[in-house]
């Protein structure tokens, strides 16, 4: 299985680092920030930058979707997860064009409001993960499978 691992370098590539335990026997590809800490991070992966600032920029989510468009059709993940931030929603979006399965894993400091990058992706999702039970009154598909840290 080939795993496309996307997400905002900081908090949520550490979020999605710490699934080391499932992704690192499989092949994979990381979509993060050209940033000192997702290279320190992800050194020895393969690492492939996305532009930023992300953040309700739409500028950023034009070149992200056609990085995502272009990744997507070269790489042809079975699995795409991420944990945020806005870099995920073309991946997501795309990545169900393509045929690829979708993991969300919603941030640990949201216990009872959505994130923006959530709602966005929420309805192109297959498995939607949440770490606190009353996030499920925010997704009511989600799953609570607890703390990841």
């Amino acid at each position: 299985m080939k795993v496309c691992m996307v997400g905002s370098s900081g908090g949520h590539l550490t979020h999605l680092y710490m699934l080391k335990p499932f992704w690192q026997k499989h092949d994979r590809f990381w979509v993060t920030f050209d940033k000192e800490d997702a290279r320190s991070v992800l050194d020895g992966e393969r690492l492939i930058s996305c532009y930023y600032p992300t953040n309700r920029s739409l500028k950023a989510l034009v070149i992200n979707t056609m990085l995502a468009w272009k990744t997507l059709r070269k790489e042809k993940p079975d699995l795409i997860i991420s944990s945020g931030a806005a870099v995920a929603v073309p991946f997501f979006w795309l990545g169900k064009l393509f045929g690829a399965k979708t993991i969300y894993v919603e941030v640990f400091d949201r216990i009872d409001k959505p994130t923006v990058t959530g709602k966005m992706v929420y309805s192109v999702t297959d498995e939607f993960i949440v770490e606190w039970e009353e996030m499920k009154k925010v997704y009511p598909k989600a799953k609570n499978l607890g703390s990841i840290f």
